[in-house]
């Protein structure tokens, strides 16, 4: 599986002393993807000239993960600066095992954060959040989808692959619910699941509720029955090859500070699984 880092990967790069930038739009091929870019992504020096802390995090985190940095990591750590890379969790334990240069790794759930951690790619890691799955169609719904049910005959849904934190989870949560599913195409990351739906290339998808709240008007949301019974535990971890240990273990803290889990409250990410 090969993606290149324009069309898979979102990169952000944020000097600790400089505003955040505005997202601007990177194509992507299956959905939309956004950056802000003064740098490729990789350790190194900061614009302030203190270090870059590289922080590979899942897709669904691209917009409270920048807002943390600049309400609770600048203000606290002048001189640092923070790289972003966003994509599927799976896909960035494949790249961190490959050797890019990461600090920070944030995954959607935990089976890819114990795949990194039996690698020896982290230390020990903590959850910080959660994050449940709905149904999303266009906003205004031409193929008139109620829910995972007869509705979704004929039309197309897009679902997550299996192997992706939000494609296991649809896994699971079909499985629990007894409902087998038909998708047209199985994507490597939410947000192109997201993608397809409000370009209307695909009559409906599953992706996170915090997706379907970041998505605004542009989707119609459908609860689904259930949904509650398969949560993501979103865990982050230092990295083992990290040279910036203190500055990466200060961007974890501000995830966990009580600013920064206000800020993925606000996105509607549930609190941490203990």
């Amino acid at each position: 599986m090969s993606h290149s880092l324009c069309s898979r990967v979102l990169t952000v790069t944020i000097a600790a002393t400089a505003a955040l930038g505005a997202l601007t739009a990177c194509t992507a091929g299956a959905g939309q993807s956004g950056s802000t870019q003064s740098g490729e992504a990789g350790s190194g020096t900061s614009e302030a000239g203190g270090a870059t802390v590289v922080v590979f995090a899942a897709a669904s985190l691209s917009k409270a993960f920048p807002e943390i940095v600049d309400e609770v990591f600048t203000p606290a750590n002048t001189g640092a600066g923070i790289s972003f890379s966003f994509a599927g969790s799976k896909d960035l334990v494949e790249q961190m095992g490959a050797g890019a240069p990461v600090d920070v790794f944030a995954s959607a759930d935990a089976t890819n954060m114990e795949t990194a951690t039996t690698e020896g790619l982290v230390g020990s890691s903590g959850s910080f959040a959660s994050n449940t799955l709905t149904l999303v169609t266009p906003a205004d719904n031409p193929g008139g989808i109620t829910g995972l049910d007869s509705s979704l005959e004929g039309h197309s849904l897009v679902v997550c692959a299996e192997g992706v934190p939000c494609g296991n989870a649809t896994k699971k949560l079909t499985e629990k619910l007894g409902i087998t599913l038909s998708p047209v195409s199985e994507e490597q990351s939410v947000t192109d699941v997201l993608g397809k739906v409000t370009s209307g290339q695909a009559d409906a998808g599953i992706v996170y509720v915090t997706d379907a709240a970041s998505a605004g008007d542009q989707v119609t949301t459908i609860p689904i029955a259930g949904a509650d019974a398969v949560v993501n535990d979103y865990r982050i971890a230092v990295t083992s090859s990290t040279t910036h240990s203190a500055q990466a273990q200060a961007f974890v803290d501000a995830v966990n500070s009580p600013e920064g889990q206000a800020i993925l409250a606000r996105y509607g990410f549930g609190s941490p699984l203990q």
